[in-house]
């Protein structure tokens, strides 16, 4: 990675444990982020819409508001990679994350290198759509230790370089106002009357357009692309990873569960009944796959 690379890419760390927000910060930093620690959910959320992080690590017990209620307010202004960090693992809980806006969900305690895997993949993931990681919205001084009072833990990301591209620049959102073209265009994937293009980020159904998060349309778009092959769990795991299908990268239960947990959601916004299914059916003990044409 070039040092402008890692100039640009900034992490936001909502934990209240000062432990752990130690090792997310070593971890973080490592991996070329700059870091900006804060230990509650409202300066958690602050912190993301001054700052404009790539990437925010996100725990759910927090003082103040909890990390379900902070995932919800920081979806709702920004678009940053969210990783959801917790000891809870039930089903319930990762499909409320989920549904919160994470876009990854990993069970305390987690392992530093996978950890750490899972922020290159996410790296890559926006290097491969052309994103540029916004650099800090308001630089610290040097020498200053904090910014006002509201978040003694940053450590601030590096002011952008003389004309360096803007923020956005390059940048595709996942939903733009313009309508989608014919379904014969090149470039887009098609299912029943169901219309995706993997390089604009528009998912159409029918002539209403889709209102997805990034990991429901690239799971979308994968299935789509795959058509009547069937792709595992731990295949769309490694797939929202940027990895290639090896035996040697680690899967979890929760890995799984969050893909499944995805998947309810990507279904109810298709609306999608899994007992009789128009789109997606699921391979008992397999994976999941589109249905026949």
């Amino acid at each position: 990675m070039s040092a402008s690379g890692a100039e640009s890419k900034t992490a936001v760390i909502i934990e209240d444990d000062p432990e752990v927000r130690r090792l997310l910060v070593e971890v973080l930093e490592a991996a070329g982020f700059s870091t900006v620690s804060v230990g509650n959910g409202l300066d958690g959320v602050r912190a993301v819409l001054t700052y404009r992080p790539l990437l925010t690590t996100l725990d759910i017990h927090l003082p103040g508001i909890d990390g379900f209620e902070s995932a919800r307010r920081i979806r709702a202004a920004s678009d940053t990679y969210i990783i959801m960090l917790t000891g809870l693992n039930e089903e319930a809980d990762v499909i409320t994350g989920l549904n919160a806006g994470a876009d990854e969900y990993l069970a305390k305690p987690f392992r530093p290198r996978e950890l750490r895997a899972r922020v290159e993949a996410i790296t890559r993931r926006a290097s491969q759509r052309g994103q540029v990681a916004p650099p800090a919205a308001t630089p610290v001084p040097s020498g200053q230790g904090d910014v006002g009072p509201t978040f003694p833990g940053v450590r601030p990301a590096a002011a952008p370089a003389p004309n360096a591209p803007r923020p956005d620049a390059g940048q595709q959102p996942n939903h733009p106002a313009t309508p989608a073209a014919d379904a014969e265009d090149v470039g887009w994937l098609v299912h029943r009357d169901l219309r995706l293009h993997p390089d604009n980020r528009i998912a159409m159904r029918g002539d209403d357009e889709l209102d997805l998060t990034r990991t429901e349309f690239d799971l979308l778009a994968t299935l789509l692309d795959s058509k009547r092959r069937v792709r595992s769990k731990a295949d769309l795991t490694l797939m929202l990873r940027g990895e290639s299908y090896v035996t040697s990268y680690f899967v979890g239960d929760a890995d799984k569960r969050a893909v499944e947990a995805h998947m309810t959601n990507l279904r109810r916004k298709l609306g999608d009944n899994p007992a009789n299914p128009r789109y997606i059916e699921t391979v008992r003990g397999v994976g999941y796959r589109l249905t026949s044409a």
